[in-house]
């Protein structure tokens, strides 16, 4: 049987799955990425054993491409986002991010507290 502990990191890797897959190829530019990130956090704080998510959508990021290409937007890939979310289960909490790290959006444990 799995621990409580594991079981809270299993639930953190659902729900980056989810953020990730949910929203990559969403049309995104500067002016809707607060609203891109809000809509983000409030839907995957809807799932089960997630207490808390923050999705800075990286508008730095965005403008430097958009300034390389004729359209006024992009798509979100991993590349404009940091996010971390905590997920708390049977009285274990777990603290997760994501971020940039080289080229790939590196999903990974902060913290594991029981």
């Amino acid at each position: 049987m799995p621990t409580d502990a594991e079981r809270a990191c299993f639930e953190a890797g659902i729900k980056f799955g989810s953020l990730y897959h949910q929203f990559a190829g969403t049309p995104v530019s500067p002016d809707s990425a607060e609203s891109l990130g809000q809509a983000m956090e409030e839907a995957i704080e809807n799932q089960p054993h997630c207490v808390d998510v923050t999705v800075d959508v990286r508008t730095d990021r965005i403008a430097d491409e958009l300034a390389a290409q004729s359209a006024d937007y992009t798509e979100l890939t991993g590349r404009f986002l940091d996010v971390e979310m905590r997920i708390q289960y049977a009285g274990v909490t777990v603290r997760t991010a994501m971020e940039m790290e080289d080229d790939y959006p590196l999903m990974k444990l902060l913290t594991v507290e029981e």
